[in-house]
């Protein structure tokens, strides 16, 4: 049964994006999108550096996909995070092999294939937050209606040629998931491996925006946007890293609190210390 507040939040939800398409304009896909900097062809293989680029998300997401069900090597307790991080690293292991298939021939029809994907990703990735920081049984039933979002917002743009929801798919993430880490309570520990794919993935976008700058630097090695695949692909690195390392958290405190208390114990020790070698001199030229 759907709560009264849940309700409520995705109704909110739902009339902020609604106010949201009113009053921006449409934002079409720009044709010079698909003009990368890198086009090189190595070994038969057009575009090759954007191309090979991505099997870090394929091999990643697969090899992390035996570890989350064979053995249950990451201790996954509860049925909606096998849920969700298996739609993860799925999502994860298809942009490897979609996105490659678009770089090979870079157009809107092949895009498709490159962005489906991460969606997935995207929203599942929202879903398994809400269940460990807010409430496992409502993060749980959210994973297939985020999913359908991020795949409606896909199609939108398809046939609208409109990118305002997926932007919204694509960048409320990237806003909500480092806010919840440091606000929220976590219910395991290594919370700041959060931080760090966050910051992974702030890095790709912007060596995507400056993927030509970035091939001109390079004396024309390497282009930003081979490099945004690399750095991206850290994202589900640094989470699998966290999976291996994390335990229960007694204590259920957000990262906020921990840095505030570290700060205040930082702040004593240095005082005390001040206060130490202020007494030392007193009794020194006291003794003088």
């Amino acid at each position: 049964m759907i709560s009264k507040r849940s309700i409520y939040i995705w109704g909110i939800s739902i009339l902020c994006f609604v106010v949201l398409m009113i009053v921006t304009p449409t934002y079409p896909q720009d044709e010079d999108y698909h003009n990368f900097a890198d086009q090189r062809t190595f070994l038969g293989i057009p575009n090759m550096l954007n191309v090979v680029s991505n099997f870090p998300f394929l091999i990643v997401g697969l090899i992390v996909l035996v570890l989350c069900h064979h053995g249950n090597y990451f201790r996954l307790s509860l049925q909606g995070e096998l849920w969700g991080w298996t739609c993860f690293f799925v999502g994860v292991a298809a942009v490897g092999i979609g996105s490659s298939y678009y770089h090979l021939k870079p157009n809107d029809a092949t895009l498709v294939w490159d962005r489906l994907p991460m969606t997935v990703a995207f929203t599942s990735i929202v879903a398994i937050f809400i269940i460990e920081r807010v409430d496992e049984k409502k993060g749980t039933i959210s994973i297939i209606p985020l999913m359908m979002v991020g795949i409606i917002s896909i199609l939108y743009w398809r046939f609208f040629d409109d990118l305002r929801p997926y932007g919204v798919v694509q960048f409320v993430p990237l806003i909500a998931i480092p806010a919840m880490a440091i606000l929220m309570p976590p219910m395991y520990t290594h919370s700041t491996y959060w931080l760090w794919a966050a910051g992974f993935y702030l890095l790709a976008k912007v060596e995507e925006q400056e993927d030509k700058v970035i091939y001109g630097w390079t004396h024309h090695i390497v282009s930003g946007h081979t490099l945004k695949h690399l750095c991206a692909a850290m994202v589900p690195v640094f989470l699998a890293l966290m999976l291996a390392k994390r335990e229960i958290e007694p204590q259920r405190q957000s990262l906020l609190t921990t840095w505030r208390i570290s700060y205040r114990r930082v702040k004593e020790s240095r005082l005390n210390g001040e206060r130490q070698e202020y007494n030392y001199t007193e009794v020194r030229t006291t003794e003088s």
